[in-house]
């Protein structure tokens, strides 16, 4: 089970050249930015990664403005766990947990989750702020993340999950923050 206090939560590639090809691109940015807002929060670290930035561009905006406190990685091999900067900073935040969002799901996602698990972190892809450029290459990286050890959820399962009661401001705010 999740817990805010040790989760971490990675934003892996998320970025312009590589978004405008990703299937249902609006609704999956629009859960990213959910996921980004309630992981805040709550108080949930976040570790954001870049895949080769001169060649495909920044961040997307949307999601690059919820981040303007923190800096993005910059890696060249798919997966982050193979990023010794990205691993120096999920080792940073001490959490043994971590929910993965990004693109491609098939490729950059699934490497870092099993990277990730292999490793000893407790992994969960989260599905909805995934997406690759086809639909059926999306549930092949969710695939082959449930075989390599994680697991699966969605921005809603995520959040309501570390914040574990239906009561009080965090609540309110997250109810407004899934709407």
């Amino acid at each position: 089970m999740l817990s805010a206090h040790d989760t971490t939560l990675l934003v892996v590639d998320i970025q312009e050249k590589l978004s405008r090809a990703m299937h249902g691109r609006e609704e999956f940015i629009a859960n990213v930015q959910r996921l980004v807002r309630g992981a805040r929060a709550l108080g949930v670290p976040i570790v954001w990664a870049e895949q080769n930035p001169k060649g495909l561009g920044p961040t997307v905006a949307e999601v690059a403005e919820l981040l303007r406190d923190l800096a993005p990685i910059s890696k060249f091999s798919f997966s982050c766990g193979a990023s010794e900067s990205c691993m120096q900073q999920l080792r940073r935040t001490g959490r043994t947990h971590v929910l993965i969002a990004g693109i491609e799901t098939h490729v950059c996602v699934y490497q870092t989750a099993a990277d990730l698990t292999q490793t000893g972190f407790q992994v969960e892809v989260v599905a909805d702020a995934c997406s690759s450029r086809t639909p059926q290459n999306k549930l092949i990286g969710l695939d082959k993340c449930r075989e390599a050890g994680a697991a699966v959820t969605s921005v809603e399962t995520a959040l309501f999950e570390l914040l574990k009661v239906a009561e009080g401001p965090l609540f309110k705010e997250l109810l407004n923050i899934v709407k």
